[in-house]
């Protein structure tokens, strides 16, 4: 029997011993932290000699979607900016093996993925979640406050989420980055 403890902690300075877990996997999280380079080194300390820092983060310039709607553009420009002034790095996933060399991570495979979401099931489910999301959710508050954004122009840019959903021909690739590194040694 296997047994997966999942333990939330600060990436920046995780609370364990060096060579503590088998694996440590962060999905979609290095795009948002202040310091990437120093989360890699954590995740690798605390990661057995042998054991896998696996990594995967979006890279938000790489989107391409269809049909082009020009809300949808400026959705991209907002998050982006969003991420930025949050201490994030919304295209992340291109930098991922520079950060990890910056870490001291040596032999490192670096990949990369997309999803693509293009049936009906799937366009709701994206097209609906950011939707509501861009204008119910932390960053609609945020674009409002900092001034990027009104609440007309996040209406606007809910429903092109909408109507991008509704198409028959609503397609989306979301470009990621991806690593794996075997833990040679814990001295990081």
């Amino acid at each position: 029997m296997t047994t997966i403890d999942f333990l939330p902690a600060n990436i920046h300075a995780l609370e364990f011993d060096n060579a503590t877990f088998d694996v440590a996997h962060a999905h979609q999280v290095l795009q948002h932290v202040a310091d990437p380079v120093q989360a890699l080194r954590e995740m690798a300390r605390v990661t057995k000699p042998g054991g896998i820092v696996a990594v995967r983060d979006s890279d938000y310039a790489g989107f391409c979607w269809w049909p082009q709607i020009p809300a949808l553009d400026r959705w991209l420009e907002l998050y982006r900016a969003a991420a930025r002034a949050n201490g994030g790095e919304p295209d992340a996933g291109r930098r991922l093996l520079s950060w990890a060399h910056a870490a001291g991570l040596e032999e490192v495979t670096a990949t990369s993925s997309t999803w693509c979401y293009s049936t009906p099931a799937e366009r709701a489910w994206w097209g609906g979640m950011w939707a509501d999301r861009i204008l119910n959710s932390a960053i609609a508050g945020q674009l409002i406050e900092s001034k990027l954004a009104t609440s007309e122009d996040l209406q606007q840019i809910s429903d092109a989420w909408k109507e991008w959903a509704a198409s028959t021909d609503g397609w989306i690739s979301i470009l990621h980055g991806e690593l794996i590194y075997r833990v040679i040694h814990t001295a990081y």
